[in-house]
């Protein structure tokens, strides 16, 4: 993580924006952390380092880490935004039972981007892909 940290503390400091104990706390929050945090978990995990802290600062900062390529932002309907300071190519795996993320690998498709490309005349920028089931958490709460 320390790597990862130094290097978008880098990106950042390259883009003009200023460090602040605050905005270090949640970017290493994020990078640290595999759960894919709302802004109130990044919150309520910094609010006892960070007491005059506000859910607003953390929404700020997030906002400066998706605007700087740190940090992308998952949506999903009418529930609170999740967010991923993992920047490589990854897909999801989402839990219907508990909103559990998981990442995982494979290989980039092209082939649907090009697809759907010429098949709409659109000039695709990205896509998502997620998959939906029950985590193992979960299957073994259900078996009971």
């Amino acid at each position: 993580m320390a790597v990862h940290l130094e290097q978008a503390l880098a990106k950042l400091k390259t883009t003009g924006v200023r460090m602040t104990p605050q905005r270090h706390a949640i970017l290493a929050f994020l990078l640290d952390s595999m759960t894919h945090p709302t802004a109130d978990d990044i919150y309520k995990s910094l609010e006892s380092k960070f007491p005059n802290m506000s859910v607003a600062t953390v929404y700020n900062n997030l906002k400066v880490f998706i605007e700087s390529g740190l940090v992308r932002e998952l949506t999903y309907g009418d529930s609170s935004s999740r967010f991923d300071a993992d920047m490589t190519d990854h897909y999801h795996a989402v839990c219907e039972g508990c909103g559990k993320i998981a990442d995982f690998e494979y290989p980039p498709l092209h082939d649907i981007e090009n697809t759907a490309a010429g098949q709409t005349g659109f000039r695709v920028s990205g896509y998502r892909l997620e998959v939906y089931g029950v985590c193992p958490d979960c299957i073994g709460i259900t078996k009971h």
